[in-house]
This record gives structure tokens, C-alpha cells and sequence, in this order.
């Protein structure tokens, strides 16, 4: 049987935010806002994986430390580009592969 990952879809709506303590509305204004992309069922139904349960998380701390969304939605976009660069870094100290 193989493990889910970080990326699989595993929650709804309510139970997503039951899981991040916040009303579906928030999760719904988030999505609006770019600040995450559930997947979606064939039906159109939101699902949310473990990853988008910490980028909620992460964004549900940094409101609470007074940061507005569109600030939010910056440093998000600057963490993802930060971590796309650590892999494509990595990969080139790796070396062509065989």
C-alpha cells in the first residue's frame, strides 16, 4: 500500500477547517485570495491535503500576528519561490545523473 503524501487530497471543507480552527468561509476567502489551491473532486468539491493544512496554519498565524493578506500571499509567493530554488540547487550539486 503506498503512503500518502504531503500533497494528497485527504479533507473536505469542514473538516479542513475544523483541522486549522477556522470558519469555511475563511478557507473559501483564502482560496479566492491565492493564498492556497485545494485539489478539487471530479464533482468540484474541495479537497484539502496535509501540505494545505500547514499553509493554512502558517497563514492563520501570520493574520494573527497583524499581516494582511495581500502581505501574506507576498512572503507565501517568496517562501515557494525560496524552496523551488533549494531543490534546483540541490539537484545541481547532485550532479547529472547516471
Amino acid at each position: 500500500m503506498v503512503e500518502p503524501d504531503n500533497r494528497t487530497p485527504l479533507y473536505g471543507i469542514a473538516v479542513a477547517a475544523q483541522l486549522v480552527d477556522m470558519p469555511e468561509a475563511t478557507l473559501r476567502l483564502f482560496e479566492r485570495r491565492g493564498l492556497l489551491s485545494p485539489s478539487r473532486s471530479e464533482g468540484g468539491t474541495r479537497r484539502y491535503s496535509e501540505g494545505d493544512i500547514q499553509r493554512l496554519r502558517r497563514v492563520g498565524r501570520l493574520r494573527d500576528e497583524g499581516m494582511n493578506l495581500a502581505g501574506i500571499g507576498r512572503l507565501l509567493e517568496l517562501e515557494d519561490e525560496n524552496a523551488g530554488l533549494r531543490v534546483e540547487l540541490a539537484a545541481e550539486r547532485r550532479g547529472p545523473e547516471s
